[in-house]
């Protein structure tokens, strides 16, 4: 049996090629000779395909006039010389083929003019600018606007006090203090303007996860692992009401802006809508197949957005209790979501990114990317400034309108703290929003202002246009 020699697979990929030129290089380099009744109709097919449309149109008389004299006066170097000169080749040929293949329309004068008309007027309003109906206006690409300046943010304050992770945060609608709750299943109310403590609320029997205060009754609600949901009379400063009917942990709460009611949500993967005075409760929002992480509501059309670990956002409708859409957008965990105080949108946060949304219909606007870590928070002022807390002490300042990120923080443990401790749970701007408060991993509270002395000068925007990827406002 006769052996089979055997080479690389270079040799044989190149004796392949060697075999497909050997076998077409005859046809491309003796083509055969041209028909010319072939070449007179494709001649013809191209000016039909051309000028078909206007094929019909008379010349007008004052239109070839002013364009012999003005190539008369121009010469053949001035700009009524005509740089194309396959397109008068071509409708030559297929004007005379005309005739010959019996093809209705005008004659060859009247196609020769309007091709010269043509392109004579579009060299003069290329060169002269001025505007004609036939003229090609070249259109710039459109790129993003150019971000909105911001002063850099700077940490000023550091509070201690709580033995425990602090895991939320609630800024009073007064501005005058704000509440933090925690692992050591207490509730603190510290003095915004000191950072002094002014009170601890005892009661929960495990981690608190979420807060609110309520802008028309002097109450404070709040939920925790332990399936509580509880409202604290500040005027007592004791629990006056529980709402029962979470299987398991309550993971966040919000209130609704214009009707008494309270919206929970938690790891039963449900949304629970609770009536503030009767404790009653109002609709059980089922559909979500993972924890809910985190709800928000709003008085306007969806009044109620949720975020999940089924890496989902559902959009409510509260009235019918219903789910009214649901964006799976997202590819992994949705941990918070965050609702513009002035602009009908709001932002989701997911470790692969942070993107921002329409409302009411949840129509997607654009992708922040770019914080590389699990997103616990999310807050946004009055300005355009969006944070973003990751679960590595990192931050991320943005800018709404254009997903410009300004600023990078990486936050600093406390003393005494692992360096695996520096991770974010919480953040909001007070009324303000000219505060940032952090709820922390090494037990802290740290609150931000913004740099007093910074001009555009000191910090300029390090930014230069792109093209825009992204559907307009």
């Amino acid at each position: 049996m006769e052996e089979v020699q055997k080479h690389s697979v270079h040799t044989l990929v190149f004796r392949s090629l060697k075999r497909s030129h050997d076998m077409f290089v005859s046809d491309n380099v003796d083509p055969p000779p041209q028909d010319p009744s072939c070449e007179k109709v494709k001649m013809a097919c191209k000016a039909r395909d051309e000028y078909g449309p206007v094929m019909h149109l008379p010349t007008p008389k004052e239109t070839s006039k002013s364009t012999h004299s003005h190539n008369r006066q121009t010469g053949e170097t001035g700009l009524g010389r005509l740089h194309d000169t396959g397109i008068q080749n071509d409708v030559r040929s297929g004007a005379t083929s005309q005739s010959e293949l019996g093809i209705s329309g005008p004659g060859v004068e009247d196609v020769r003019h309007t091709a010269v008309t043509s392109q004579t007027n579009r060299a003069l309003v290329s060169v002269s600018g001025t505007k004609q109906s036939n003229a090609l206006v070249q259109q710039r690409a459109p790129t993003l606007p150019k971000p909105q300046w911001h002063p850099p943010w700077q940490l000023y304050r550091v509070i201690s006090g709580h033995i425990g992770w602090v895991r939320c945060i609630a800024v009073e609608p007064g501005n005058e203090w704000f509440c933090t709750g925690s692992a050591d299943r207490t509730i603190k109310i510290w003095d915004l303007a000191s950072g002094k403590l002014k009170l601890s609320l005892t009661g929960h029997v495990s981690t608190v996860r979420g807060l609110a205060v309520s802008p028309r009754q002097p109450y404070l609600f709040s939920c925790g692992e332990d399936k509580q949901v509880k409202c604290w009379d500040l005027e007592q400063n004791k629990v006056i009401r529980h709402y029962h009917g979470h299987l398991s942990a309550c993971y966040a709460l919000d209130i609704h802006p214009t009707i008494d009611v309270l919206v929970t949500c938690g790891r039963d993967s449900t949304i629970r809508v609770w009536d503030m005075r009767t404790k009653a409760a109002i609709h059980t929002l089922a559909g979500h197949t993972n924890t809910v992480a985190d709800v928000k509501c709003q008085s306007a059309e969806p009044q109620i957005i949720s975020g999940s670990h089924d890496c989902t956002v559902r959009l409510w409708d509260l009235a019918a209790g219903k789910s009214r859409c649901t964006l799976t957008n997202h590819k992994k965990s949705i941990r918070s979501l965050v609702i513009h105080p002035r602009l009908y949108m709001f932002a989701t946060a997911s470790p692969d990114n942070i993107k921002q949304w329409k409302c009411p219909d949840g129509n997607f606007m654009q992708n922040l990317t770019g914080h590389n870590a699990i997103v616990n928070c999310l807050a946004v002022n009055s300005d355009s400034v969006m944070v973003s807390g990751g679960d590595n002490g990192s931050m991320f300042f943005w800018d709404w309108k254009t997903g410009y990120n300004f600023q990078r923080i990486q936050t600093m443990t406390q003393p005494g703290s692992l360096d695996s401790e520096a991770g974010i749970f919480a953040c909001a701007f007070d009324q303000s929003s000219s505060r940032l408060i952090t709820a922390e991993a090494d037990k802290t509270v740290k609150i931000y202002k913004e740099d007093e002395n910074a001009t555009e000068e000191t910090h300029p925007i390090n930014w230069k246009p792109e093209i825009l990827k992204r559907k307009k406002y």
